[in-house]
């Protein structure tokens, strides 16, 4: 089949690379979202997706919007028989999903009709999940709702953030895309309505979102911290400022080194008192303590949560959060 790929952000790059290795199909061009500011130059920067497709030689289309008629048009002219598609970041009108013949194929990271959204490994961190997956299935109006081709299944790991199980998922995808895409151009494979039961939605993550309750039980504010990494990142306040908490562990969740036994102060701390000891910092939560590993303080780089204490010294009733 003539391929048309859609993507933008890193985690787009492996499905990218897997169908212009398939000797089947021929990627023609890609759509991506328009180049964006990045830095705090705010120059603006090409998608990774059109930096990996400028690399093989393709066309890169890059709509403001994919419903604009110059968009159209050269879809249209290049006429792909099929449009894979791998967080792309815009919704696609019926005159873009009209386009191919046999019409534009999502990779999602997650086991529809769960976590149908613009971020559902995020959400499955932050719920508990113990399985996730992928599945390519036909986009249609709605959301994510789309009768389903393939699926892989991934196991969420105790210690996985949402940046580690996305890059499992992005590489496991790209091949459970490129099957799809063979199953397609073949015949073999038939789209399947995905079940009325068991939907969930997982909207994209904003700031409110990642802002940690030291009143919630240990585990909840893990998977919190977890699943906010790396973006937009967990965050508390710290005498009026965020201080983001980039990774940390429930006391006693090991037998030793990090998670480990908390001291005895730690132990019966309130929902945000901190405890420094010699070799851990500690926050109440609750539930029970949480083990801070690395902070980053409004303006700075990340650091140790150790150094971090060392050098803001917090005081006896000093608290994060509110």
């Amino acid at each position: 089949m003539r391929l048309v790929f859609a993507g933008t952000p890193e985690v787009a790059v492996p499905a990218l690379d897997a169908l212009l290795a398939a000797e089947r199909h021929e990627v023609v061009a890609v759509v991506t979202r328009p180049d964006a500011p990045a830095g705090r130059g705010r120059r603006l920067v090409e998608s990774p997706v059109a930096r990996r497709a400028a690399e093989a030689g393709l066309e890169v289309l890059r709509p403001e919007r994919p419903r604009d008629p110059d968009f159209l048009r050269r879809l249209r002219e290049i006429a792909p028989d099929c449009c894979p598609v791998v967080a792309y970041g815009a919704l696609l009108p019926k005159e873009a999903l009209d386009i191919p013949a046999r019409g534009w194929v999502n990779l999602h990271f997650s086991l529809l009709p769960a976590w149908r959204g613009a971020a559902p490994v995020q959400h499955a961190v932050m719920a508990g999940d113990e399985i996730t997956g992928a599945t390519t299935f036909l986009i249609e109006e709605g959301l994510d709702s789309g009768p389903t081709y393939g699926v892989l299944t991934e196991e969420i790991r105790p210690r996985d953030t949402s940046g580690d199980l996305l890059t499992r998922l992005a590489f496991a995808g790209a091949g459970l895309l490129a099957a799809t895409m063979d199953g397609i151009g073949d015949g073999t494979l038939r789209a399947v309505p995905q079940p009325e039961e068991g939907v969930s939605l997982a909207p994209k993550l904003g700031v409110g979102d990642a802002r940690i309750d030291w009143t919630a039980p240990a585990l909840r504010v893990d998977r919190v911290v977890r699943g906010c990494s790396p973006a937009p990142g967990a965050w508390t306040l710290f005498r009026g400022e965020r201080l983001k908490i980039r990774e940390a562990i429930p006391a006693g969740s090991r037998a030793d080194g990090p998670g480990g036994p908390a001291p005895e102060a730690a132990a019966a701390a309130a929902p945000g008192a901190i405890v420094v000891g010699r070799r851990a910092v500690h926050v109440g939560t609750g539930s029970g303590p949480l083990e801070l590993l690395w902070v980053q303080p409004q303006g700075r780089k990340p650091m140790p949560a150790a150094d971090w204490a060392r050098g803001v010294r917090p005081g006896p009733d000093e608290r994060l959060g509110d």
